[in-house]
């Protein structure tokens, strides 16, 4: 399982140190694509497959099943740690997720997420401002 938060740069080559706790439990190759939120998903490659088959089971006659799928995985790509224990992120995805330089390393239970250090601080901001009403919402589920 994938927690806490952990501040990190990236530096001029697009790559970034994966805390070690996180390299643990996610092996020698693994998954980092465009997530929700202009944030980066990353996943082991257990989780990516199960992913990967749910997605397989969305109705390619849907327009929101074909672009939801091409989203996640026309941007995806397999990553493995140098001897530092960095990856190296695309341009492309540095883009997506408008990481320059600081950015948040972010345990969310199967998988991390990568986000530049303003978008983090302006999701916590946010969701701390309407932290109780999500939570009663989610009871229901």
């Amino acid at each position: 399982m994938f927690m806490g938060e952990y501040k990190h740069n990236i530096d001029a080559k697009g790559r970034i140190i994966i805390p070690a706790k996180f390299r643990q439990d996610l092996g020698e190759k693994f998954v980092v694509t465009r997530g929700m939120d202009n944030c980066l998903f990353g996943y082991p490659m257990d989780e990516w497959e199960k992913f990967q088959t749910k997605i397989n089971e969305l109705p390619l006659s849907k327009k929101d099943a074909r672009y939801f799928t091409r989203f996640f995985f026309s941007a995806a790509v397999e990553c493995e740690f140098d001897k530092q224990g960095r990856i190296n992120i695309p341009a492309n995805l540095r883009e997506f997720a408008k990481i320059d330089k600081k950015c948040e390393v972010v345990g969310v239970s199967n998988r991390f997420e990568i986000w530049s250090e303003n978008l983090w601080q302006d999701f916590n901001e946010e969701a701390e401002a309407s932290f109780n009403e999500i939570a009663e919402n989610m009871i229901d589920f």
